[in-house]
């Protein structure tokens, strides 16, 4: 779900390519390292994203912006939004897990989102789909009525 016009509801790519590089070094990381707070990082700037439409790493990254934001292809708002619900709780229940010492729901869990993340980076939208799909199942349910 990507554009070239700009838009309020959008988002620059490398932005979003950004926050998802950050998911995946995370739970690297935090896989090499065994420091499970490390997944709080990008959990905090999602749900600051979620929640108050600030997200810290993507407003740090835009400085490093060098042509105008409506150059750049625009991923949609909403579905980074959905994408990032997703991340946020896949994360939180990745930290609560390691926290908890249960490791086996912690890789699984942390797992999910960097394979996510990864094929995202490489194209496809997990999420998006997943979105799509439910908008599609709201609007066939809507038309039997």
């Amino acid at each position: 779900m990507s554009s070239k016009t700009g838009s309020m509801n959008a988002i620059p790519r490398p932005l979003v390519r950004v926050n998802q590089w950050t998911i995946v070094s995370s739970v690297l990381l935090t896989w090499a390292t065994g420091q499970y707070w490390l997944l709080l990082i990008p959990l905090a700037a999602g749900l600051g994203g979620i929640l108050f439409d600030f997200n810290p790493i993507m407003r740090f990254s835009r400085s490093f912006l060098r042509k105008p934001m409506n150059t750049y292809i625009l991923e949609d708002k909403a579905d980074q939004k959905f994408n990032q619900m997703i991340a946020s709780f896949f994360l939180a229940a990745g930290s609560i897990s390691f926290a908890a010492g249960w490791t086996i729901p912690g890789y699984f869990f942390t797992a999910m989102v960097a394979i996510a993340a990864i094929i995202a980076i490489l194209g496809f939208c997990v999420g998006c789909f997943i979105r799509f799909q439910w908008k599609q199942w709201q609007y066939r349910r809507k038309q039997q009525t």
